[in-house]
């Protein structure tokens, strides 16, 4: 399997983006170290989702960053990404890992402890554990408290990030929860700077480690 390696897991949101920006703020996101990108593309057409998934992996190939397609398997085996996230209304674990091998990564989302452990035993490889706060993404959020985050690490043997509405300034609240990384969308996404964005909030992320 690739390394995996969910410190820095950055979720891509192209909304009122130009092509030519979003791609952008993608490699500075890479050069500013992100350890994993997870495209995420809700309203695109199969074949539209297929051409940015292929651009965006040309990016993350040459900074060696593995590339999750959010929920279609499909488009992540038509551009041979290295792993793909399923949500908990999406294909089930066990069917994608079927289908993707076992040479790729496979992510679930989880805000429980039996969705964690169902996800593990079905063979993913890492969860998203979320929201831990009101997110401005235009997905669903329903919150997940640091306690149930912390259940949730005990439980499986699996790398666990935590996800929603973090930032550089309120990852505090994670503190001793044993967590393996942070994933984020507009405290990256939405920075002036993506590059510098992603440089502090890893580091606020290895001081919450310390």
């Amino acid at each position: 399997m690739k390394k995996l390696d969910t410190t820095m897991y950055f979720i891509t949101d192209s909304t009122n983006y130009s092509e030519e920006e979003f791609l952008f703020r993608v490699e500075e996101a890479c050069k500013g170290g992100v350890t994993l990108i997870q495209l995420r593309e809700k309203e695109r057409t199969t074949r539209e989702y297929i051409t940015l998934a292929e651009k965006v992996h040309e990016i993350t190939k040459r900074y060696d960053i593995p590339l999750i397609i959010d929920d279609r398997v499909d488009v992540a085996l038509a551009v041979n990404a290295e792993g793909v996230h399923v949500g908990q209304s999406d294909m089930p674990v066990s069917i994608a890992r079927q289908l993707m091998g076992d040479e790729k990564i496979i992510g679930a989302t989880a805000k429980t402890v039996p969705q964690a452990v169902e996800a593990y035993e079905q063979g993913a490889d890492y969860l998203g554990v979320g929201a831990i706060y009101p997110t401005t993404t235009k997905v669903r959020t329903v919150l997940t408290s640091v306690d149930t985050l912390k259940d949730i690490v005990k439980a499986v043997p699996i790398k666990v990030n935590a996800i929603g509405g973090l930032n550089k300034d309120n990852i505090y609240i994670l503190k001793d929860s044993g967590i393996d990384g942070i994933c984020v969308v507009s405290a990256i996404m939405k920075a002036e700077n993506p590059r510098v964005a992603t440089e502090l909030l890893k580091e606020a992320f290895y001081e919450l480690q310390s």
